[in-house]
């Protein structure tokens, strides 16, 4: 099954759209090769909002989630994943409004264990769990627990509306970054499966476009993980020996030199979930061979 992307996000940095009832949406200026045009924002609510995900410490981005909140109350500042792109500007938020943080916990990778990329200085006024509910005046959410791109991972499902914000679990213009230890691709797929077996009509992604009728899409990537799974362990088989670094080219084909490592790093991902499996083994040095 084919996966296709989408990559045309017209929304200008700085300003506000309705893109979904009751849910709006902002992109911060921190474009990059992981996170496409930026991370999003999502307003939810009206009057007393919460806000999910206020992105990086940048002062332009706090000062367009203050413009389109002005009049209404910020009551709660909800973090899906504690990844330096989604979590930091939660603190300047916070001082801004008075709201409470809200997030499944501190980031479970400390640096020396390989935690890079995590905002280690997050830690919410309310740990959310695997199926805790946060309110407000006029919206209800329910947390899905779903760790693979990071530990701490939280989707969200809205009442009433058929929406999930799924965050970096499911983006729409890109697959997930899964980097071990944090990122762990035998929790994404099953991760993925919990996502899959809902009936959601709208996934709301942390970065990029919204995903309408996203059961294709949602088949579609869980067939392109599957696919990535097979041709790691058949280029593996092939070579005898490699690391993961090594195993890119042949997995892959032509790529972005600046995607190079973080695709290494969810090769060793595939890798580790094979090993777990009985598949493969770990050779000398950063080496692996197959079983």
């Amino acid at each position: 099954m084919g996966l296709t992307f989408l990559r045309d996000d017209p929304l200008l940095h700085g300003a506000v759209e309705e893109t979904a009832p009751g849910v709006r949406r902002l992109v911060c200026n921190n474009p990059s090769a992981f996170t496409f045009r930026g991370t999003n924002t999502y307003i939810v609510g009206r009057g007393e909002v919460a806000v999910i995900d206020p992105g990086p410490e940048d002062a332009a981005h706090l000062a367009a989630i203050l413009r389109a909140t002005e009049g209404e109350r910020v009551t709660h500042v909800i973090v899906t994943h504690t990844h330096r792109d989604h979590s930091p500007g939660a603190a300047a938020l916070v001082a801004a409004t008075g709201a409470r943080t809200y997030g499944f916990g501190p980031h479970m990778t400390p640096p020396e264990a390989g935690g890079e990329g995590g905002d280690h200085g997050f830690r919410p006024d309310v740990a959310v769990p695997d199926g805790g509910v946060v309110e407000g005046g006029d919206w209800r959410l329910t947390a899905l627990h779903t760790p693979g791109h990071c530990a701490n991972h939280l989707c969200f499902a809205m009442d009433g509306n058929g929406v999930l914000f799924s965050a970096d679990h499911v983006m729409s213009w890109s697959t997930s970054v899964v980097s071990p230890p944090d990122g762990d691709m035998a929790d994404y797929m099953r991760s993925l499966g919990r996502v899959m077996a809902r009936d959601d009509r709208v996934l709301l992604p942390g970065h990029g476009p919204a995903l309408r009728d996203p059961k294709p899409f949602l088949k579609g990537l869980h067939a392109h993980r599957e696919e990535r799974e097979a041709r790691v362990l058949a280029a593996l088989r092939e070579a005898g020996t490699a690391t993961a670094d090594a195993l890119v080219g042949p997995v892959y084909g032509p790529f972005d030199p600046r995607l190079v490592r973080p695709a290494g790093r969810s090769l060793l991902s595939h890798l580790i979930k094979l090993e777990q499996e009985g598949q493969v083994a770990r050779a000398e040095g950063e080496n692996w061979r197959p079983l």
